[in-house]
């Protein structure tokens, strides 16, 4: 029984980590919040990267259902500065399929905030300066009426191998309760000054408008989950060397531009003997030994690092394979 039992847990394991392998990597680009932003900064008493957070509300809730693989956000941002991508680079499904190379997910999120404020689109009452009594309430002026927050979110899943559009997504919110206040407490002006709010925090998920933004993101991230089986599965041979040596970091001469992506585990061996075709002298076998396994951890278009994990010393000059 107890066999029987180990034998079960064993290929419980096995089978997780397959589907966990099997998981499609997705990257998400800050929303586009152009429409929006004379509202937002009427809301805040200053402008502020409502698109970011928004994006990074996405990320986590993503995460938390478990259907992609979500590249880490600072992956992103750094492959962002290296490029040097201007905001209108970053809205061409094109441009973002390019990034999405360089960071080795299967497809990108682009996405517009179309809606962010009260539902009765009264948006001229409250504090116009950061750290005044007004603007640490948002749109709390003396006499405004109470209302409802709502949000409007649209998104794009964007295959990273043709920039073609696989889907498309949307997320309406509403809060349950109305206010004179949209943000309250959650709005306070240090906040503002730091010019991003932090819409994970759940001080922002308690005032009437983080009910409409989660509302709107658990929408969203809902229809994102449903269109997952969309992104195409892709079989990719991946053969490659090790550059690099230094201590277990690896460096390889294969990247994003041979499908090498964040999180890969690639097998590391090394040729023992060549056997080769007695009437010619060809070689027609290369017997290898496996050393260990490398798990990918930074991609850009022509290498790869990774972290190593094994019994033998790697050399440079190894081979990596899948």
């Amino acid at each position: 029984m107890r066999t029987l039992l180990t034998t079960f847990s064993i290929f419980a394991a096995s089978t997780a980590l397959f589907a966990a392998d099997q998981k499609k990597s997705v990257a998400i680009l800050n929303f586009d919040y152009s429409t929006v932003q004379s509202g937002v900064a009427a809301i805040f008493g200053t402008n502020q990267d409502v698109g970011k957070g928004i994006a990074d509300l996405l990320v986590e809730k993503l995460v938390k259902s478990g259907q992609y693989r979500v590249i880490e956000r600072k992956a992103i941002d750094k492959i962002l500065a290296e490029q040097n991508f201007s905001n209108s680079d970053r809205a061409d499904s094109t441009t973002a399929a390019k990034i999405g190379r360089l960071i080795g997910a299967d497809a990108i999120v682009m996405g517009s905030i179309t809606q962010f404020g009260r539902d009765d689109k009264k948006t001229n009452v409250g504090g116009s300066v950061v750290g005044s009594r007004l603007s640490r309430y948002g749109l709390g002026g003396v006499g405004a009426s109470k209302a409802k927050a709502v949000v409007g979110l649209s998104a794009r899943l964007v295959s990273v191998n043709t920039g073609e559009i696989l889907a498309v997504a949307s997320g309406m919110g509403e809060s349950t309760r109305s206010g004179t206040s949209l943000i309250g407490s959650g709005g306070g002006p240090g906040a503002a000054a730091a010019g991003l709010v932090d819409m994970t925090s759940t001080n922002f998920a308690d005032t009437v408008l983080g009910e409409a933004v989660n509302a709107a993101t658990d929408k969203l991230t809902s229809e994102l989950n449903a269109n997952a089986s969309r992104l195409p599965t892709t079989t990719i041979s991946l053969n490659g060397l090790v550059a690099d040596v230094s201590g277990s970091s690896l460096v390889l001469n294969i990247g994003s531009k041979s499908g090498v992506k964040v999180g890969d585990k690639l097998s590391v061996s090394r040729v023992g003997r060549e056997i080769r075709d007695p009437a010619t002298g060809k070689i027609i076998r290369r017997v290898e030994d496996r050393l260990g396994e490398i798990t990918i951890t930074e991609v850009d278009e022509s290498s790869a690092v990774g972290t190593y994990s094994g019994t033998g010393a790697v050399k440079v000059g190894d081979s990596v394979r899948n």
